[in-house]
């Protein structure tokens, strides 16, 4: 939920017309989901959905981060960068390790 509430974040500071269907595809997760989550956003005043009409009388939105949201997505971003570096350096640990293994298994197949 973090990453999706960070991805939505980073989206919307780029490009405050973006629509909820629009982030429900980019992101690969459900209208439902997306559209909760702007809810959440706006409760907690990290963004501010400001509405108008388009040419053909449909009811759109603009999504406006806060200096609230602008600081949370800063916080999100750190976080995001611990967890993936987290996950990259586990990664890397385990990689060593299979490679060890298979350097072992090698050496080991060899001499029968």
């Amino acid at each position: 939920m973090i990453q999706n509430l960070f991805q939505i974040l980073k989206i919307l500071e780029k490009d405050a017309n973006f629509t909820q269907r629009k982030l429900s595809n980019t992101l690969g997760v459900s209208l439902g989901k997306i559209n909760y989550c702007i809810k959440k956003l706006s409760e907690k005043g990290l963004i501010k959905a400001n509405n108008f009409r388009n040419h053909n009388n449909k009811r759109q939105y603009s999504y406006l981060l806060t200096p609230k949201g602008i600081e949370e997505k800063a916080r999100l971003t750190l976080e995001f960068i611990r967890t993936k570096t987290e996950e990259y350096n586990a990664l890397e640990e385990e990689i060593r390790d299979l490679k060890k293994d298979a350097l072992n298994e090698n050496k080991q197949g060899s001499f029968k």
